[in-house]
């Protein structure tokens, strides 16, 4: 079946979502994503990022749809017609769930691991506003340690639940989850038990914001200085697919992540094993530089990308033509005794 998106029409399969078709096409029609994971069954349809405007239901139903739908959890129809980027509607309501999730939201970026490659910050840099106009208090949530390895930074959580389907669906036993309701609503565990199953660490990859951060990776260096490169090991963890993406600096390797498409998405998940416990370059077989398709800080000064020479002007090249300001600005000339005083000041000099 047939469905058009901003203009741009795509044949897909019967059981397809909006937002599968828009990424099928790709561009600035697809829309953002917050808690969809194509590898994660029955996610989607929390975070409202997703909504676009349907102008046509179908061809056997031509009538629009009254409110704005979340692409991710809505199928496609035969001649489906969709607004997503050229919609004024759209644009206003993704302004205002970006509002409702920086609410609660700490100005945290500064020394937060998760700057750089967070989905959130690239949502309010397309969507957010300069000022907030929420005046109440944030809300707040006291430290828990959940585990030797990961960091759970409550106060950055936007409830995606992204973490809780990862824990049901590879692992037995899971212990953390949803508690309380409405605003008091939080990720914990349970009697604040540890979690410490074998793939735990893939908590971490599918968090879109820095509420799950890597204890052994946590303040020591940003996301941009690190070099990526694609890696694997033989892992006899079962279920682990042993290939990574190593963050390097220098020789040294400074943390492992599983390997992320251009939605941030990984493609395979790993154990604990080869994410917490395999920091030596002789651990890896290095496979080459990993490259990135989507437009972040990360690869913005990557060595992987052509980048025009960049020359600086000179304090002559910027002055050129006014000799007598040059010599002020620099001061390569003072006057030393009474004489030279007079002169310059006659501008002689």
């Amino acid at each position: 079946m047939k469905v058009t998106i901003d203009g741009q029409e795509i044949e897909v399969e019967a059981g397809t979502t909006i937002l599968q078709a828009a990424r099928m096409i790709g561009g600035e029609s697809v829309p953002p994503a917050m808690c969809y994971y194509s590898k994660l069954k029955g996610s989607g349809g929390k975070c409202r990022c997703c909504l676009v405007e349907v102008a046509k239901g179908s061809d056997a139903d031509p009538r629009p749809m009254p409110k704005l739908m979340a692409s991710c959890v809505t199928g496609c129809m035969d001649g489906m017609e969709v607004n997503s980027k050229n919609s004024d509607r759209v644009r206003e309501a993704r302004q205002s769930v970006t509002e409702f999730l920086l609410i609660n939201h700490p100005l945290d970026c500064p020394i937060c691991d998760q700057a750089g490659e967070c989905d959130l910050q690239d949502l309010s840099f397309e969507h957010g506003k300069s000022k907030t106009r929420f005046i109440e208090e944030k809300r707040t949530f006291e430290p828990e340690d959940i585990g030797p390895n990961i960091q759970l930074h409550m106060n950055r959580c936007i409830l995606c639940q992204r973490c809780v389907q990862v824990a049901d669906q590879l692992t037995d036993n899971r212990v953390h989850g949803v508690l309380d309701r409405g605003d008091h609503a939080n990720i914990s565990t349970c009697i604040s038990k540890a979690i410490d199953n074998e793939f735990s660490g893939n908590m971490i990859d599918v968090c879109p914001v820095g509420a799950l951060t890597d204890k052994t990776f946590r303040f020591k260096s940003r996301v941009w200085f690190n070099k990526p490169f694609n890696a694997h090991r033989e892992c006899t963890t079962p279920g682990c697919c042993g290939k990574t993406t190593v963050w390097m600096f220098g020789n040294e390797i400074q943390r492992v992540t599983g390997r992320k498409d251009q939605y941030h998405e990984v493609e395979d998940f790993i154990c604990n094993t080869c994410r917490f416990d395999k920091k030596e370059v002789t651990d890896w077989v290095i496979e080459g530089p990993r490259k990135f398709d989507k437009d972040s800080v990360i690869n913005q000064n990557n060595y992987t990308r052509e980048m025009d020479t960049v020359h600086i002007a000179t304090e002559e090249g910027i002055l050129k033509g006014r000799e007598q300001d040059r010599k002020k600005i620099s001061m390569t000339a003072i006057p030393l005794n009474k004489e030279e005083q007079e002169e310059f000041n006659n501008g002689n000099l």
